[in-house]
């Protein structure tokens, strides 16, 4: 048995053959009316129509394929197009979001009467206990065990260890740090320090002292860390028990602890010697 292929290409030799015949038979006989002329045409009439069809089909499905292959063609490089004008914006967004952070913080350190070091935020201990983040400022920098470290904002945390090119920032949701503090509207003071769930615990506040939900929280200066009037937090709840001289009030740090990229050392001359840490 033969192929389905085979018999194409037969009949397709046959038909291309009988035309050949055909038209050389009709070419001979400039009379067409009678004899081997019209036997010519009889035959080559309908062999040439199949002829035509079948070329013209052939070229269609070709012309077909060559624009289908030129539009995958066209559609790739158009898509690689698309993705490189893509990966551009978001580059060019990137860029126009860190402008942003550093425009603030340049004029966040035209309004503070000290010498603050730009440093940016490389690493965060993966430790559960501690809650701090590595900068890329060290002793190199003059950075020194106890700086505070701010950023518009308000107050991140302080500097509890350096190297030479890096220092570790304990920040103030750390249950270890503790910032002096005053509540901006009624100057109620106490103690903010680091409590669960990126909170912090306004502490040793009378019952008698007024605080009230969304008060602000600043730092007094007290501490001798923090300059005085940077903001630490509003507070979220306030709570009078029965029993007890002291209030229990929950405050919410002014600065999100999750999106940390820059920040700034204060550069306040300080006594202590640094502290290497691996």
């Amino acid at each position: 048995m033969l192929s389905r292929k085979v018999l194409l290409v037969v009949g397709a030799i046959l038909l291309i053959t009988l035309n050949v015949i055909g038209l050389s038979l009709s070419s001979r006989q400039p009379v067409l009316d009678h004899g081997l002329g019209r036997f010519g045409l009889v035959v080559v009439g309908p062999i040439q129509t199949a002829v035509t069809y079948i070329f013209d089909f052939v070229g269609d499905i070709w012309r077909h394929y060559f624009f289908l292959v030129n539009a995958a063609q066209e559609n790739g490089r158009l898509r690689k197009e698309l993705e490189t004008a893509t990966a551009r914006i978001e580059n060019c967004n990137e860029i126009e979001l860190a402008n942003r952070r550093l425009r603030s913080l340049i004029r966040f350190q035209q309004d503070i009467d000290q010498k603050m070091l730009p440093a940016e935020v490389v690493g965060k201990d993966p430790s559960p206990w501690f809650k701090s983040v590595i900068i890329d400022k060290g002793r190199a920098d003059g950075v020194v065990k106890g700086l505070p470290v701010v950023i518009p904002e308000g107050i991140a945390g302080q500097v509890v260890a350096v190297s030479a090119h890096h220092a570790k920032v304990l920040l103030i949701i750390d249950a270890n740090n503790a910032v002096d503090a005053l509540v901006q509207r009624s100057r109620a003071r106490g103690i903010v320090t680091g409590a669960a769930d990126n909170r912090c615990i306004f502490k040793y506040v009378s019952r008698q002292d007024d605080v009230q939900e969304g008060d602000m929280l600043i730092a007094s200066g007290l501490d001798g860390v923090y300059p005085k009037g940077l903001a630490i937090g509003r507070v979220a709840a306030v709570d009078r028990p029965t029993a007890g001289i002291f209030q229990d009030v929950t405050v919410t740090p002014v600065v999100d602890f999750q999106t940390l990229e820059e920040v700034l050392v204060v550069m306040a001359p300080r006594p202590s010697e640094p502290e290497a840490f691996q």
